[in-house]
């Protein structure tokens, strides 16, 4: 499976592992794929942790940090307005709505002396995503992800003077000529199917079109990659490898609260829906009481980015915490970026083994294909 990307980066297998998880990044790294952490709901000094650890445990191998530095948002055009100012323009009838949601269930405020780890306005700023930089390039990362947008060209140059790829996502091939103008050295097309934020048009449509409309620069598919027939599909419509998110939440290294893997367990490819109710941007994520609430008629709407994010953070905080703890009521709030791959999803197993089950179902597939192929 020796391609240029793969001797580019030193991995042994195009697998890209996005994960909030630092054990499944290490672990997909450690097999010879490319483990990229999420950094987005991580506060300054928790994310220097992370990748610390990352350091320690990823037995020298490359890894890769992926942040939001979304290019449209609430206060962008202000240079960043403070958290005070944002938090100053959510509505009160929208504190007071979801304080009521959280209330209904059953779900209690957390202790003042718990330390809350995560960044409040979890990362959907240019700000926050350039702090996330700043401490990514302290660490050897070998690829810088971003999303929502073209990133900064001045965090384009900062990573190639560094020696790190740049790698985004896009949803269009409009979008993917925008991340080729800026400068991009890997596209990653992500398909309606995909968990997290995620534009309307199926993968299987999309690569193609954007491979063809990149040239040489290498794109990786995204959206739906579960199995090995997946990454065998993606490399016959031009990608040089896979973007892959929610195959790893199901994983033995996953921190995912054991009430949700088994909510995922359990799950069909149905059970799923694309809302605005996390970020403010439509995002795919497992349909739960929560989402259905933000879509009744008592809700009064989504705020945009990153407004709505700040309005939740606390919140959903609240609802891991209370379902972490075995509370029934609040587990029925609990849920997750997800794709529709999720109806795939049906046992826990290591990351590793899921990267070794990815290059199995590849060889099965190619073997598959060429048993098709009439003899000389």
């Amino acid at each position: 499976m020796k391609n240029e990307l793969c001797e580019k980066l030193g991995i042994e297998f195009p697998i890209f592992a996005f994960s909030h998880c630092r054990d499944v990044v290490a672990a997909v790294s450690r097999a010879g794929g490319l483990g990229v952490l999420g950094a987005v709901a991580f506060g300054p000094e928790q994310l220097e942790r992370e990748l610390a650890w990352i350091d320690q445990h990823v037995d020298g191998k490359p890894y890769g940090l992926d942040t939001v530095m979304p290019y449209k948002y609430e206060g962008r055009d202000q240079g960043d307005l403070s958290q005070e100012a944002l938090e100053a323009m959510i509505p009160k009838a929208h504190q007071e709505w979801l304080i009521k949601l959280l209330q209904k269930h059953g779900v209690p405020e957390i202790p003042a002396d718990v330390e809350n780890t995560h960044e409040t306005l979890l990362g959907w700023s240019l700000s926050a995503g350039s702090a996330h930089v700043d401490i990514g390039m302290k660490h050897p990362i070998r690829l810088l992800a971003n999303a929502l947008g073209p990133p900064p060209a001045e965090i384009v140059e900062r990573a190639h003077k560094e020696g790190v790829l740049v790698a985004a996502l896009c949803g269009s091939v409009r979008q993917a000529l925008k991340q080729k103008e800026a400068g991009v050295d890997i596209i990653i097309a992500s398909g309606y199917e995909a968990g997290g934020h995620t534009g309307e048009i199926g993968s299987m449509s999309l690569i193609p079109q954007v491979v063809d409309a990149v040239g040489d620069t290498p794109v990786l598919g995204a959206g739906g990659m579960g199995d090995g027939r997946h990454l065998a599909a993606a490399m016959a419509l031009g990608a040089s490898g896979i973007w892959c998110g929610s195959v790893w939440l199901t994983t033995n290294e996953s921190d995912c609260e054991d009430a949700l893997v088994e909510k995922m367990l359990k799950a069909s490819e149905t059970d799923t829906a694309r809302s605005r109710c996390i970020s403010g941007k439509p995002a795919r994520q497992l349909v739960t009481t929560y989402t259905k609430a933000w879509e009744e008629p008592d809700c009064p709407g989504f705020l945009p980015m990153p407004l709505q994010g700040l309005l939740t953070a606390d919140a959903e905080r609240r609802i891991r915490r209370h379902a972490a703890a075995g509370t029934p009521e609040s587990a029925e709030l609990l849920g997750t970026p997800v794709g529709q791959v999720v109806g795939m999803m049906k046992t826990r197993k290591p990351a590793g083994k899921v990267v070794y089950d990815f290059v199995e179902g590849y060889i099965d597939a190619v073997e598959r294909l060429k048993s098709m192929l009439p003899e000389d």
